[in-house]
């Protein structure tokens, strides 16, 4: 299923500056949106913020936020991305993708019900080593925090260890 996607334009084993490392994610998970049939949308920008793309999920519309640091995102990160969701269309969603992931604290003190959901770089890693459908792995992530109100669920809780349902 993924023997086919595009191999990276970066080489990932070399240390790249934060800004070229960050530039060559966004565009990994482009390809990847795309060869998920996702529609996927190159980075734009609106006055004053940058959006780093944007995908079709059914029919909702998906902004993309995506980091990797050094460390786990915090909740300052989540709250500005939010901030930039509250400031579209009602209908949109978001997508927060941080390579290291999430702090515990972070996400408690980001709190329950919002309008995104998130994926670490470990949810990224067991679709591709299971062979589970990047879009499965997303409506699974969308339909859980639609049921707990909960932004982060790892893709490992959503699915046993032969892609199925849990």
């Amino acid at each position: 299923m993924y023997a086919h996607l595009p191999q990276p334009s970066v080489n990932f084993t070399v240390p790249l500056q934060a800004h070229e490392r960050g530039y060559a994610f966004e565009a990994f998970l482009r390809r990847c949106f795309d060869m998920a049939g996702l529609t996927a949308r190159e980075p734009f920008r609106n006055t004053g913020e940058q959006i780093d793309g944007s995908f079709l999920l059914g029919e909702e519309t998906y902004l993309l936020e995506a980091k990797w640091h050094s460390q786990p995102t915090g909740v300052a990160d989540l709250h500005v991305f939010h901030g930039k969701l509250d400031q579209k269309a009602a209908w949109a969603r978001g997508l927060f993708v941080s390579y290291n992931g999430f702090t515990t604290e972070g996400l408690a003190a980001f709190g329950s019900g919002k309008r995104l959901i998130c994926m670490d770089g470990r949810d990224i890693y067991d679709a591709l080593d299971r062979q589970i459908p990047l879009k499965a792995v997303l409506e699974r992530k969308v339909r859980r925090a639609a049921e707990t109100g909960r932004p982060f669920i790892p893709a490992r809780e959503l699915f046993d260890q032969h892609g199925g349902s849990r």
